[in-house]
């Protein structure tokens, strides 16, 4: 096989790039009160987004706003406190850049791998494997 050959059958193989990290959306947050606790009404449509586990989303989106949270029956989040739409939004725009934008090319194909404890980011469309903050 020649050096022709190998090529064309490398890019053959190497997954297409295409478009950039604009055409992941963050959905607007929607937020609504209830007595002192801020209801995360579209929490689920927000992790389907970010294809993560919903308990992983919780976790940081706690820590960013510094307070408990859970997850009721109907998949929305229910932090204790009152937090607006920008404050949440700002927690997921911290979570999408820790945990689902690829550092090297910048697109949200990553998937989540734990190892030796850790987690570590792993590209789909440039293969780059990084580790993350956690």
């Amino acid at each position: 096989m020649d050096y022709e050959d190998r090529l064309d059958r490398a890019l053959a193989e190497t997954p297409d790039i295409e478009g950039d990290a604009s055409r992941f959306q963050l959905p607007d947050p929607e937020v609504r009160q209830e007595g002192n606790v801020t209801v995360f009404e579209n929490f689920q449509d927000v992790v389907d987004r970010f294809d993560r586990e919903p308990d992983h989303v919780k976790r940081h989106l706690q820590n960013e706003v510094g307070t408990s949270a859970s997850i009721d029956e109907r998949g929305r989040l229910r932090l204790t406190g009152e937090f607006g739409a920008e404050r949440i939004r700002s927690a997921l725009e911290s979570y999408a850049e820790a945990y689902v934008l690829c550092p090297e090319c910048g697109l949200p194909d990553t998937r989540l791998e734990r190892e030796r404890g850790a987690y570590v980011r792993q590209c789909s469309a440039c293969g780059a494997r990084s580790a993350t903050g956690e």
